[in-house]
């Protein structure tokens, strides 16, 4: 093998291939490779057919160490992941009796009878070892050619896949001797198209290697670089990732797994204030992604759901307000955050109404939208005007809020 080792991931499923399923087990494992220093240059999605998977599986070995098969070990005659290894490694399966055994005893413990199909996930081959499944009735295959190249077969379900992986393969596996080291730039406010303008000398560059990518909470920067010491990777990346922080001030909210909404609590937590808000189009949106950020009960005392007018109006809103301006206007937007800052007594609150499409309110069209967020000392407000499909444009209305927040903290 190469000293920087190089894994290939093959998901395998017609049902993939029509969208019925999405793949997330590719994006768990090709985490946990980057992690353990192995690289990832191709990933592949191949449906239930005999000879176009063992034709995968031998132009993925063709490029590289490892082949990482995910599905296809179900009993039906559509799973065909053993056969597609067995022909590539010219070996016959065969009923192995200590797993045909266990596989019996599994059935049984749930009182079911076993199906004359599921032999079939007792089968092994003369090159594999079996990796044990606790919690399901497909075992896993590790191969080893007779090239030294390694092919590792998992289950589909999640749990399964993911428990097996961290269990069963990762200690199985060869170690690199190279290391990778990568810092992510997280980032809101600014398009990916004007972003990578800015960092234009980096985005080029061999090492380290510089690429971006959008989220819904903004554009995320990847720096990463490789050497013989995590300590030497880290050097090539660091000084790029400060000079880009520098470049984009003003836009750079957090790092790695930092979210938007975990660091708007970092700073709540710190000045021992705390925040409300009061939803018209978003409709319960904003509230849920602050809520998803764990610990956030620290700062968030709750939320109000004000569709209607009415409703706005039983918050705090002014009726004169709402008949002058509009339930879609600046000062509107302004008296919902006033309001529901005072009703849950924080310190501060964001407010959004507008239009989310279809159809229009008081001549406005969808995606248009103002968001406004009242503090101790200061309210300010953003107009959103983009339009979209209804939930893109509540997506883009709860970005705004949140960088709205976040750059008054």
């Amino acid at each position: 093998m190469s000293d920087n080792l190089v894994a290939e991931i093959i998901s395998v499923g017609t049902e993939l291939l029509l969208g019925e399923i999405v793949d997330t087990n590719a994006t768990f494992l090709s985490t946990r490779l980057r992690d353990l220093g192995i690289t990832v240059y191709r990933k592949s999605t191949v449906g239930d057919n005999l000879e176009r998977l063992t034709e995968t599986i031998k132009n993925a070995l063709s490029r590289s160490d490892i082949a990482i098969l995910g599905g296809g070990l179900g009993p039906t005659d559509d799973d065909m992941t053993r056969e597609a290894i067995a022909a590539y490694v010219g070996e016959e399966p065969y009923v192995d009796e200590q797993l045909f055994k266990e596989l019996k005893e599994k059935f049984a413990a749930r009182k079911r009878p076993m199906p004359p199909n599921n032999a079939k996930q007792a089968w092994l081959i003369k090159s594999a070892e079996t990796l044990p499944n606790p919690i399901g009735t497909a075992p896993g295959w590790f191969v080893k050619t007779n090239d030294k190249k390694i092919i590792i077969t998992l289950p589909g379900p999640p749990h399964e896949m993911t428990r097996m992986w961290i269990e069963e393969v990762e200690p199985k596996l060869p170690v690199s001797s190279k290391c990778l080291y990568l810092k992510i730039i997280r980032t809101i406010g600014l398009g990916e198209s004007f972003l990578t303008e800015k960092i234009a000398k980096y985005t080029n560059l061999a090492v380290p290697g510089v690429g971006t990518y959008c989220r819904d909470s903004g554009v995320d920067i990847r720096v990463a670089a490789v050497g013989d010491t995590i300590e030497e990777a880290e050097k090539i990346v660091t000084p790029v990732v400060e000079d880009i922080c520098s470049i984009l001030s003003g836009y750079v909210f957090g790092f790695d797994d930092d979210s938007i909404v975990s660091v708007i609590k970092k700073r709540l937590d710190e000045k021992n204030q705390t925040i409300s808000c009061i939803e018209s189009l978003t409709g319960g949106m904003l509230a849920s992604q602050i809520a998803a950020c764990e610990g956030i009960s620290s700062c968030f005392k709750g939320s109000i759901t004000s569709y209607t007018n009415e409703i706005k109006e039983f918050a705090g809103v002014n009726h004169e307000t709402i008949e002058k301006y509009g339930a879609v206007s600046k000062e509107t937007a302004i008296e919902m955050a006033q309001s529901v800052k005072k009703l849950f007594k924080t310190d501060w609150a964001i407010s959004t109404t507008g239009v989310a499409g279809p159809g229009s309110l008081e001549g406005k069209r969808p995606g248009t939208a103002w968001v406004a967020v009242a503090g101790p000392k200061v309210v300010v407000t953003d107009f959103v005007d983009w339009p979209g499909s209804r939930e893109m444009v509540r997506q883009r209305v709860c970005k705004t809020a949140l960088n709205l927040i976040f750059k008054q903290l």
